[in-house]
C-alpha cells in the first residue's frame, strides 16, 4: 500500500508563516507537522511508499526534508512530485494533483491518500485495518459536535452499515455534526475513477468533491477518527495544535 500526501498548496491564510515554508513543515511541537501525520499513519500495516506531491516552489524543501527524515527512519521511503505550479493561479487542486500523481504510473495498488495539515493525537492503525475489511472506498470522518461549526466543512449522513448516505460542502441546514475530513482509502477500482471525474470536468479542487461524486456510484464507507484531529488553516489553529501537542 502507498499513501499520498497532498502538499501542493500555498497556505496565504498564514502569510508570512508559509512565505519561505510549505504549511505541512512548519513546526509543532519541536517537529515538521508531516512528522507527526508519517508516524500517525505509519501505524498502519503494509505500507510500503510515500508519495508527496507539492509545487515548483517548494518541492526542494521537501526532497531535503526527506532525506533527513529517511536518515532517522531508513524503512521510510518516498517520492516527491513536483506539479509544476508556481502559486495559487495556476494550481491543480487537490483532486488534480492525486489524479497528476496516478497519471504517472506509480500507484501499485489501493491508495491511502491525506493533507499534509492535518493532525492526529491518536493511531491511525484501525483505519488501515478497516479499509482492508470493507473492501471498498473509505473517508475519515469526525464528529464536530456542533451544527453551527459544521457550516464550515462537509457534512456527512451515515446509514447503519457506516456508508454514505448524504454529503453535503459547507451546508446552510446541516442534519448531522459528522464532517469528512482528508483522509481516504482508495481501492485500485476507484483510483482508476479519477481519470474519469477529471475528463468529465468536474471540480479538481476541494478533495471531498471527489467523494461527493463518487458515492452515488459505488458504496463509500466511513471511519470515525479516534482522539482530537486539527486542520491547520490559521495561525490560532497552529497554536492550538503546537500547545496541545507539546502537552502531550
Amino acid at each position: 500500500m502507498q499513501v499520498l500526501v497532498l502538499a501542493a498548496g500555498y497556505a496565504t491564510r498564514l502569510y508570512p508563516l508559509t512565505l519561505n515554508q510549505p504549511k505541512p513543515l512548519l513546526e509543532v511541537a519541536g517537529r515538521p507537522m508531516l512528522e507527526h501525520v508519517v508516524e500517525k499513519i505509519g501505524t498502519i500495516a503494509g505500507i510500503e511508499e510515500w508519495l508527496i506531491v507539492t509545487n515548483e516552489k517548494f518541492s526542494g524543501h521537501f526532497e531535503r526534508w526527506s532525506e533527513i527524515y529517511q536518515k532517522k527512519s531508513p524503512q521510510f521511503r518516498c517520492q516527491v512530485f513536483n506539479d509544476g505550479s508556481t502559486n495559487d493561479t495556476d494550481k491543480l487542486g487537490a483532486i488534480g494533483d492525486i489524479h497528476f500523481v496516478v497519471s504517472k504510473g506509480v500507484v501499485k495498488d489501493g491508495l491511502i491518500v491525506i493533507a499534509g495539515d492535518n493532525l492526529f493525537s491518536d493511531s491511525l492503525a484501525d483505519f488501515g485495518r478497516y479499509c482492508q475489511e470493507v473492501k471498498g472506498p473509505v473517508l475519515g470522518v469526525y464528529d464536530i459536535g456542533s451544527l453551527e461549526e459544521i457550516k464550515k466543512y462537509s457534512s456527512i449522513e451515515i446509514d447503519s452499515q457506516g456508508r454514505i448516505e448524504s454529503f453535503e460542502e459547507k451546508p446552510t441546514q446541516p442534519k448531522s455534526t459528522l464532517l469528512g475530513i482528508a483522509l481516504y482509502y482508495y481501492p485500485p477500482e476507484v483510483v482508476a475513477l479519477l481519470k474519469t471525474y477529471i475528463q468529465e470536468g468536474n471540480n479538481p479542487d476541494q478533495p471531498g468533491r471527489f467523494i461527493q461524486w463518487l458515492y452515488p456510484r459505488v458504496p463509500v464507507y466511513t471511519w470515525k477518527v479516534p482522539g482530537l484531529w486539527y486542520d491547520i488553516g490559521s495561525k490560532e489553529t497552529l497554536e492550538e495544535a503546537d500547545r496541545i501537542f507539546k502537552s502531550r
